[in-house]
Formats: C-alpha cells, structure tokens, sequence
C-alpha cells in the first residue's frame, strides 16, 4: 500500500528521471518549477515538505505538465505565469516569454528618469535633519513645516514599443510611482496578454495598451512629450534566429524575435521615431543582440542623440542601448 503513496520527494525523482530521458537540459530545476508551481509552494518548501503526499488531483496537473515539458514546450507556458522583477506575469504560447535580462533593460530604463518621489516618511527624517541643522524653529515657524506635503511632481510620459506581455510597461509603472506608460504591439495576442496583466496588477489607470505597429497608434498630440521610449524589439539577425533553442524556435512567435538581416531592421524605425516623440533631454532604452550594439550606437550617435552607452549584462554580453534626445538650442 506505502507503495501507492505519491510524495512530493517521489515525484520530484520521478519527473526528473523522464525530463532526463526525453533531453531536458536542466531536468532536476525543471521538476522543481513543475512541482513547486502545482503544488503553490516556492523550490524551498519543497525541501522542507518531502514526505507530503500528493492528492489524485495534483498528480494529474503534474502528469500533464511533465508530458508537455517533455516535448519541449517552456516551462512558462506550462504554468502560464513567469515572476519578473517585482511582479507576476501571466504567458502564454503565441507572446515572447519575458526573460531575465530584460530585467537589465528595465533598470536601465528606470535609470533614465527621475527618481521617484521619496516616502513622506523619509522627507519627514530630512525636513527634521535640516530643521537641526538651522538650530531649531525660529519666532515665525510653527513646526507645520515638518509635516508640509512634497510639491505635486508632473507625471512622466513613457512609451514601450513592442509590449508583449506587458512586462517592461507594467515593471515601469508598479516601480515608479510618476510613469504613465502607453504600451503598444502589433500582434493582437500580446495587445490582449498585455491588458490582461495591467488589469492583474492594477495599473489600470497608469498603463495604456494600444494595438499599433510600433508608435503610429499613439496620440499625435503627445508627441514631442515623452520623457522616455523603452523597447525590446525584434532584434535577432535573420541568419542567428537557426541557431536558437528549438523550445524558442519551436513555441515563441518568430514575429518578436526577427530583426533583419542585421538584427537592426525594427531599430532604426525606432530610433526615427524617437526623434519626433521624445521631448528634449528625453531618454530612450533598448534591449538588442550582443552583435548589433556597436553598429547600433554609431547610428544613434549620427542620428543626433548624446549620452549614447552600452550596457552588458551580468553574463559580460552586451546587450542594452541609451541614450538621450539633444536638448533645444538656446
């Protein structure tokens, strides 16, 4: 009968084992995510519940999970849900997964733009320091200084062109408190994915998702007005796209990863667009492939934009670009 009893620790070797035989490259995390996922536990937890048994019903998820994993569909697809910096995104087959170094590009991003407002009680212990400093309130001060709300700060207009699951706009937006992103994409799948997370989230006030290709859906009369473009676009050169991962080639949309012949196709629209959309000193981020960033930047560079870097990522791979608009002539 002791037999019959499926535990957490028992599923895990199980899963592991015919992952391995049917070339997962990673089978052991692979059925830690499959497990932890169906079980609502994190990979840690599993270790701790190794003799918890599993219900009739857990065991089917998993049956059908470990048969998909097993001829290659992603991981995230599976689960239909990825974490990417502070949030949880919905995915799903038909819109790009979001990936770990698209995280780079957000912080990147981010780093373009003012810093956030500080918590009122952070401006409380600085208004206290400098009112110490000046050696106490004077004749006419009240005190009521110290408790004085920070001036209302105008929101900052962003866009992020190609969306896909919505992962850099809403990122954008649950960070920074000011941003006010309009997201846009051209296939209908990632328009849909992509409202669907914002709503999630609640960022329905902040977040826009327009369907267009790339900025022409978007409101003529912001245009000069955006303090920021974001974009992980299609950028991988035509003749790599043979050379990725059968999972990617097998199940993400080539529409996201295709950039041309040298990966910059969908670049340099951009980067014309850029120069009509952002206001001066305003910033752009993009994330491209490691091939493409130095080509990328001298046209940046003779396109009239400043501040023009590369960024790697922690692997030591280039792989975002910046920048920023000139500002106006005096």
């Amino acid at each position: 009968m002791e037999e019959d009893i499926w535990t957490v620790k028992r599923i895990l070797e199980w899963i592991e084992r015919y992952l391995a035989k049917h070339g997962d490259e990673n089978p052991r995390l692979s059925a830690q995510w499959l497990v932890a996922e169906a079980l609502g536990l994190s990979r840690m937890q599993l270790f701790i519940e190794f003799d918890r048994p599993l219900t009739p019903e857990e065991r089917a998820v998993l049956r059908d999970w470990t048969r998909r994993r097993g001829g290659g569909e992603p991981l995230q697809y599976i689960t239909g849900a990825v974490g990417f910096r502070h949030v949880t995104l919905a995915v799903r087959e038909g819109v790009l997964i979001p990936r770990p170094e698209t995280e780079l590009l957000v912080s990147e991003a981010l780093g373009m733009l003012p810093a956030p407002p500080k918590p009122q009680d952070e401006l409380d212990a600085e208004l206290i320091h400098q009112y110490a400093e000046l050696g106490g309130v004077s004749d006419v001060d009240d005190g009521t200084a110290l408790h004085e709300q920070p001036s209302q700060r105008s929101e900052l207009l962003v866009a992020d062109i190609c969306t896909g699951s919505g992962c850099i706009a809403c990122s954008i937006a649950y960070e920074h408190p000011l941003a006010r992103v309009i997201a846009t994409d051209i296939a209908s799948e990632a328009v849909d994915l992509a409202r669907e997370n914002v709503e999630s989230l609640g960022l329905g006030e902040r977040v826009d998702v327009l369907a267009c290709d790339l900025g022409a859906g978007i409101d003529a009369n912001l245009l000069g007005r955006f303090d920021l473009v974001v974009s992980n676009p299609p950028y991988v050169p035509t003749d790599v796209l043979a050379d990725i991962p059968h999972e990617v080639a097998e199940h993400e949309p080539s529409l996201a990863l295709d950039g041309g012949s040298d990966g910059l196709d969908v670049f340099r629209r951009l980067l014309d667009w850029c120069s009509i959309a952002l206001k001066p000193e305003g910033a752009f981020a993009f994330e491209l492939h490691e091939t493409c960033l130095d080509s990328a930047s001298e046209e940046a560079l003779a396109s009239g934009f400043r501040d023009v870097r590369v960024v790697d990522d922690l692997a030591g791979r280039p792989r975002v670009l910046v920048g920023r608009l000139a500002g106006a002539q005096q």
